[in-house]
């Protein structure tokens, strides 16, 4: 399948590979975002040298897996060595010796798993760019890997003999629902954009997972094939992903669990008191959590810094504790005899919240402001009586201030009387806290639009599924 997106990473791509100076880009993301199809595809497979880590294997099978990529590449057999020092010193041989007269193209997949303990591979990976490839100009050295702490750690944040030594950093997050819906046009799946929403609040934008779509089947029954019916390949994926990205992933497991639990963000605080930890430790694991799209952080309102929310707002997340984690039954239909149902209705309501969250990007250009420098904040006032919150608000550099409510509803969303005057209420509160001088506009972000009445005219700007594409 050709490559679908991805736009800004191929033509960073096309910049490393036709750029006159040695690079050491480092690609990294969840598993499942399709991080080593991207770069097999842009590249045609046309490597000077290529290897993947092997999952859960020790070092002398490291070592021999790579030893047997550098004689496929050499087209003679290297002899088996015991150290990572002298497997990268026959690595700069093949090299020097490459008919590529090019730009050389050297892919380490899966580095993460290569790095057993005690093993020595960074030592082995500082000698090889340091000693040799910093200085050639004719060398692309990417490396890949979805343990984001790893990478984080062991490269972007070394401070050894690699410290500072990559050049170049690429964050592949999943598609935007723009991608997912030229995904599926490729397929030929034949979906609307509304299908494409609620795939996208089922499994996000993760491409594993829209590769599972059999096509002639709706949404709900791909659903039930992936998640609920049996043998279905999805019914314990969630907690796969962590034990593949994360070394020890109990404390993730904690916080996204105690998060699950909570529709709105939770303080620093809040969390640490529940996985009994404070310290660096819980920094650690909630900026990993963060740069894997599980979580995401937000500057509550005019606090400081240490007054920072964390919500759960990876889609397959929300869905798998909605719906996957306690699922006990053996309807193969499951899915289907939900929709409707006072549950599913509760699920769309937080799962759309967390698309438009997703898409902050996409709601400011349909506000007309892409090019305006906002801060992106959540705020919430427990001094009033029914603890007025604004989910996203979009305080503007032009002295606009957006408070955004996100509505999902099958049909065109209808302002009554109550809510009218619940909007109003917040929009009262915000403005007596917060004091603020700049003008405060009520934007509607839904599935549908919405319904014209006497009260639709309070708001000052609409956006619906359509501007998020």
């Amino acid at each position: 399948m050709k490559l679908i997106g991805r736009k800004k990473e191929q033509s960073d791509f096309k910049n490393f590979y036709e750029m006159q100076q040695p690079e050491f880009v480092v690609v990294y993301g969840r598993r499942r975002v399709g991080k080593t199809f991207l770069i097999k595809e842009f590249f045609n497979q046309k490597f000077a040298f290529y290897v993947t880590g092997l999952a859960n294997a020790e070092k002398s099978e490291q070592l021999k897996n790579f030893n047997i990529s550098l004689g496929h590449y050499s087209g003679i057999p290297y002899p088996q060595v015991q150290s990572w020092m002298e497997s990268f010193r026959q690595l700069i041989h093949l090299l020097e010796n490459s008919r590529i007269r090019n730009k050389k193209v050297v892919f380490i997949d899966e580095m993460p798993w290569i790095d057993t303990p005690k093993s020595d591979f960074l030592t082995g990976l500082e000698y090889f760019w340091n000693s040799w490839a910093s200085s050639r100009p004719d060398i692309l050295l990417i490396v890949c890997g979805s343990a984001t702490s790893w990478i984080t750690g062991k490269l972007l944040k070394n401070r050894g003999g690699l410290h500072n030594r990559v050049t170049r950093r690429m964050f592949i997050a999943p598609f935007t629902l723009k991608e997912c819906e030229d995904y599926f046009a490729e397929k030929k799946m034949g979906y609307s954009r509304r299908d494409i929403v609620e795939s996208y609040m089922t499994f996000g934008g993760v491409p594993f997972y829209l590769n599972l779509f059999e096509k002639g089947k709706s949404v709900a029954q791909n659903i039930d094939l992936m998640c609920f019916a049996q043998n279905a390949p999805l019914t314990n994926e969630f907690e796969m992903l962590f034990s593949s990205l994360f070394k020890h992933p109990q404390m993730y497991m904690q916080i996204v669990d105690f998060l699950a639990k909570k529709k709105k963000g939770q303080m620093r605080g809040d969390i640490a008191l529940h996985v009994g930890n404070n310290g660096g430790g819980l920094t650690a694991v909630l900026d990993d959590l963060e740069q894997c799209g599980f979580i995401k952080s937000y500057f509550a309102y005019n606090k400081k810094t240490k007054d920072k929310l964390f919500q759960l707002i990876d889609p397959f997340g929300l869905f798998h504790y909605s719906f996957i984690k306690n699922y006990n039954s053996t309807d193969e239909n499951f899915w289907l005899n939900q929709l409707g149902s006072a549950k599913y209705r509760n699920w769309t309501g937080h799962a759309f919240e967390s698309v438009c969250l997703s898409h902050v990007k996409q709601i400011k250009a349909a506000l007309g402001i892409a090019a305006v420098s906002a801060n992106i904040a959540n705020w919430r006032n427990g001094n009033t009586e029914n603890g007025a919150e604004i989910d996203l608000l979009i305080d503007r550099r032009d002295n606009i201030i957006n408070i955004c409510e996100i509505k999902y509803s099958e049909k065109e969303f209808t302002i009554n009387k109550s809510y009218s005057s619940n909007l109003l209420n917040k929009r009262t509160a915000f403005i007596d806290a917060t004091k603020t001088r700049k003008a405060v506009h009520l934007t509607m972000i839904t599935a549908n639009g919405l319904a014209r009445n006497s009260y639709s005219g309070m708001i000052q700007s609409e956006i619906t599924i359509n501007d998020l594409f």
